[in-house]
């Protein structure tokens, strides 16, 4: 009988370090608990930031930050699939690998268009591209600790849905569906809410959010100052 229960306690054990990589946490000997994915832990962080821009864009897009007004438009859908929408999307690529950053959303660039662009993969080789997304299912939920380019330096836990099914048109207006979990799921619905005017710190307290544009605006006049 101790056996069994000492083996069932093991298995339960692995399942949830297994769980907790899966969700992009896990912890210290303390029992802290700290955060896996991009842009949150530093080994990776180190990875986004030695991988070049791709493709190749002489000048990368202006990020605006918030509390910046322009962050709270909603974006209307695209429907003209032209060279310019085009030239929009390398362009935006290039600026989130620069950032480096895992997601971007058209309003963050100050183009109020239903488009993201994202890519979650180690390799920064898996680029993504939505327009006029829509989420048609959830499951589950799971917290994530996000972080934004819109709110540089900023990380909080949001809960967010597990699994998604999504429904869009890539680059060139061709229908897509998708269904995603853990990060990229959680990256979809971070720039889609970018889409809709809400950012990642609107889940947090009014107190909160305040002592977040205290922070950024201090940041802001150090970086002037310098």
């Amino acid at each position: 009988m101790n056996f069994l229960l000492e083996k069932t306690t093991a298995i339960q054990k692995l399942l949830t370090r297994a769980q907790n990589w899966r969700f992009g946490r896990a912890k210290y000997p303390n029992g802290v608990e700290f955060s896996l994915w991009p842009p949150f832990a530093p080994r990776r962080r180190q990875r986004l930031e030695a991988t070049p821009p791709r493709p190749d864009i002489d000048e990368m897009l202006n990020i605006l930050e918030f509390p910046d007004p322009r962050l709270r438009t909603k974006a209307q859908p695209v429907t003209v699939f032209d060279q310019a929408l085009q030239e929009l999307i390398d362009a935006m690529f290039a600026t989130m690998y620069a950032a480096p950053g895992i997601g971007l959303a058209a309003t963050q660039v100050d183009v109020h268009k239903r488009l993201l662009v994202m890519d979650v993969s180690e390799e920064r080789t898996q680029p993504l591209v939505l327009l006029n997304p829509r989420i048609i299912a959830r499951e589950g939920s799971q917290v994530y600790q996000e972080g934004c380019l819109s709110v540089p330096g900023i990380f909080a836990d949001v809960e967010r849905a597990d699994r998604i099914v999504v429904e869009a048109l890539d680059r060139h207006g061709e229908p897509v569906r998708m269904e995603t979990d853990a990060l990229q799921a959680v990256c979809i619905q971070h720039e889609m809410d970018h889409l809709v005017g809400k950012l990642f710190v609107d889940y947090l307290s009014p107190l909160k959010r305040e002592l977040v544009r205290k922070k950024l605006d201090k940041q802001r006049r150090s970086a002037s100052a310098a």
